[in-house]
């Protein structure tokens, strides 16, 4: 069987783009599988706000490890895991990619914001940290791990904070020479014209990996022409779920009944299908006799 980690750095390095999808507990994995997802992205804000926490590292990494573990029990297709800005310093970052590496994660994106970091998205002010101290971070992990396949994701926040294109492809050209796989250049526009930018000057040195949360309109052929390795759609289950539970908690309030809701309840025998009763039952007949 192959690595996780094969296939997560066969999909990064792939000069067909591909996309992966968020996924944030045992349950959600399975369900992005089942629908067809070549990998998952295991997002931090996803996490965090399943675990009714703020996006800014209240989680610690030994909690976002937890959920990891469920996930990667839950699900055959490989797991990138958003390891924010490190949980600290270098040796708080190699021990989280160890034990990443350990529960069987295909690889680690980590981002140049300072400790706690801050979603990209929330109108306070980011801190990137220096250069240097980013690629020691890049390199601890490089040297901790014992896979090679192991994919490590350095993931620039330059456009996010303001300090635009040169500082983006300086920091690019520093993150490569540490050893990251890939850079992720990241965007909170509407379109996609930074990406586009960036790209074009940094002509595939590495894979490049986005997350067009907020530019999710670009068709995907423009992505392709950009050279664009990876698509991470970074939030949308754990969004989708909100929703549903609450307008399904909105109708019981309101009417103290499930009837109505039928079409939008799967049935429970669906569940226990989804999380394999009937495997139990089987295991049952063998191992419980009486």
């Amino acid at each position: 069987m192959t690595r996780a980690t094969t296939v997560l750095r066969r999909l990064v390095e792939s000069a067909q783009l591909d996309a992966i999808i968020e996924a944030h507990s045992g349950l959600s994995a399975k369900l992005a599988e089942q629908a067809g997802a070549k990998g998952l992205w295991a997002s931090g804000l996803a996490i965090s706000s399943a675990l009714g926490l703020r996006d800014c590292n209240e989680a610690s990494w030994t909690q976002v490890l937890d959920v990891i573990e469920y996930m990667v029990d839950g699900a055959n297709i490989p797991i990138l895991v958003d390891g924010d800005s490190g949980y600290g310093n270098f040796n708080n970052f190699r021990r989280f990619v160890s034990k990443l590496e350990q529960r069987g994660a295909g690889g680690v994106c980590i981002e140049d914001k300072s400790f706690p970091k801050s979603n990209s998205f929330l109108e306070v002010e980011q801190q990137l940290i220096g250069v240097d101290e980013f690629c020691g971070k890049i390199k601890a992990a490089k040297d901790i791990l014992k896979d090679p396949d192991f994919v490590i994701v350095a993931r620039i926040e330059s456009f996010i904070v303001g300090t635009g294109l040169d500082d983006a492809l300086a920091r690019a050209h520093a993150y490569k020479e540490a050893g990251a796989d890939a850079i992720f250049i990241h965007s909170k526009k509407s379109n996609a014209d930074e990406i586009e930018s960036f790209t074009r000057a940094w002509d595939r040195q590495l894979p490049v990996v986005i997350a067009p949360t907020t530019y999710f309109r670009t068709p995907l052929d423009r992505f392709s022409e950009m050279g664009i390795s990876l698509v991470i759609w970074a939030n949308h289950l754990m969004r989708a779920s909100v929703h549903a539970m609450q307008s399904c908690a909105e109708h019981l309030v309101r009417t103290g009944s499930p009837v109505g809701m039928e079409g939008s309840l799967v049935a429970v025998a669906d569940v226990f299908k989804l999380t394999g009763v009937d495997e139990l039952i089987r295991a049952e007949q063998l191992y419980a006799k009486r």
